[in-house]
């Protein structure tokens, strides 16, 4: 086993990072299982014992999740309906045992294309805290997530926050995975959907975004844009363009192919705007 070192502070875990390479970890649900046979890293920092990391914030303008917040924390949380997507995606990811350890910031660090979290986020317009010897910065988690296993955390960096702008807090939010099986599996593509109407129920603000489909989730933006002004009870399939998924580079693997992988982001899309409108059955 590597050195393992259990900060008390965010500051004292900056000193420990600074001190040399090391390997991040909160539940370690992504770590640990990744290394298979091969020797842990020489250096851990366990980030579990600092206390401002794990906790949610429901403030007036933000909602404020501390990276070490673990998905179980978050399912149970009273949050306004357009989390109810992040909600779901909690509940979807590996057994109750893994969500009892898994964290936010975990799942975002890993950056894997099937991230259930981040595609919610990401709709959510949410951004990330990232905090160093240099300060505290902040990224939006869709430009956070850069590639496969990529993202904007610099090494001398340790996440400490999710934050979510209570932009649309009644909008109703959707969040839709298709795996070979019900429970227990990674996806072969997901869609989070958010839909905000206006006083005669047509569409006034959506978010849409597409995980498992790229080398990190995507918006829809194209898409979003022509919903506005949609009844809620409209045929939202028909609105639904090819052209919407160019943003997408589905890969072939034992999953899936990539055309299916399109195809089925299309429907699913479909599905979760229907729900996330108000409709009783996609």
């Amino acid at each position: 086993m590597g050195l393992l070192h259990r900060p008390r502070s965010t500051a004292e875990a900056l000193d420990f990072l600074a001190a040399g390479p090391a390997t991040l970890i909160a539940g370690g649900t992504d770590v640990f299982p990744a290394l298979v046979d091969r020797p842990p890293p020489e250096r851990l920092i366990d980030l579990t014992s600092i206390p401002g990391l794990r906790g949610i914030a429901v403030g007036r303008d933000a909602i404020r999740i501390g990276a070490a917040t673990t998905w179980t924390d978050i399912a149970r949380a009273d949050l306004p309906p357009s989390c109810r997507m992040l909600q779901m995606a909690a509940r979807e990811i590996g057994a109750i045992q893994i969500q009892n350890r898994a964290t936010i910031g975990g799942n975002l660090c890993n950056a894997s294309p099937a991230a259930d979290g981040a595609p919610p986020l990401i709709a959510l317009d949410a951004q990330v805290e990232l905090a160093s010897s240099r300060g505290l910065r902040v990224a939006p988690v869709e430009n956070f997530l850069i590639g496969n296993r990529k993202t904007l955390r610099a090494a001398d960096e340790i996440m400490t926050a999710v934050v979510i702008p209570r932009a649309f807090d009644d909008a109703l939010s959707v969040f839709l995975k298709l795996g070979a099986r019900k429970y227990l599996v990674i996806s072969i593509v997901m869609a989070a959907a958010l839909v905000d109407l206006d006083s005669e129920r047509r569409v006034r603000v959506a978010r849409i975004a597409v995980g498992a489909a790229s080398a990190s989730a995507r918006r829809l933006r194209n898409l979003e844009s022509r919903l506005v002004g949609m009844p809620a009870d409209g045929d939202f399939r028909a609105r639904i363009e090819d052209a919407d998924f160019a943003a997408l580079s589905p890969i072939d693997d034992v999953r899936a192919t990539a055309a299916y992988r399109i195809d089925a982001a299309r429907e699913l899309v479909a599905r979760a705007l229907r729900l996330a409108g108000g409709a009783k059955d996609a």
